[in-house]
């Protein structure tokens, strides 16, 4: 598991972009990298590194998936038919812990990660602790009664930053959500701009 519960807004700074539109982003009031040299101008990117960017702006976006899992994502996308950017941001949007994240049961993709990790979360009824476990159309996840009342949870159910999308059928009450079906690149709510086109050029290059 990626270990950047701490540093998660470092991601931020370093692309310069307030990935999940966080009031509690640093990059509201510092709008350049971190590091000493970080507000230092910035070189006009090449086509590489505009995809570079794209890149890593999604994979930071899912709590900075590793390049391999990422990459494996990229190939099953690519096997599939149909547009092939649109279907890496389904496979995406069906980890569980982005899931999670989207029905405000956690406040981040990096809770959400380590929640379901900690065993917090079932799927159709029985537990699931592998973050990266895809969730299909119709399955119902929902908070273990026990962890429901944990301060965490509670926190999430009450934020205004994001509303949950309508590929989602939640009950906010009873903590549980059905998966109604994968989304389209225009349905998924991202703060920012992304480019999933640019993501399979560079992969594709």
């Amino acid at each position: 598991m990626s270990k950047r519960i701490a540093a998660k807004h470092k991601i931020d700074r370093r692309l310069g972009v307030n990935l999940w539109g966080r009031a509690k982003s640093p990059l509201n009031k510092r709008e350049y990298a971190p590091g000493m040299h970080g507000a230092t101008r910035r070189k006009k990117p090449t086509d590489f590194g505009i995809q570079l960017f794209a890149k890593q702006q999604l994979k930071g976006y899912y709590g900075s998936i590793s390049e391999k899992q990422f990459l494996r994502y990229f190939k099953e996308a690519s096997r599939r038919p149909g547009d092939t950017s649109e279907t890496l941001v389904g496979i995406l949007e069906q980890r569980l812990d982005a899931v999670i994240y989207r029905m405000k049961f956690v406040p981040t993709v990096f809770a959400a990660r380590q929640f379901v990790n900690h065993g917090h979360i079932l799927v159709n009824g029985k537990k699931v602790t592998i973050p990266s476990f895809l969730v299909k159309e119709g399955d119902v996840v929902e908070v273990k009664q026990a962890s429901r009342e944990i301060p965490m949870v509670i926190e999430a159910a009450t934020l205004n930053e994001r509303d949950v999308p309508e590929y989602l059928d939640v009950d906010a009450k009873a903590f549980k959500g059905t998966f109604v079906r994968v989304p389209k690149f225009a349905e998924i709510p991202y703060p920012v701009q992304m480019q999933p086109n640019l993501v399979i050029e560079f992969y594709s290059r």
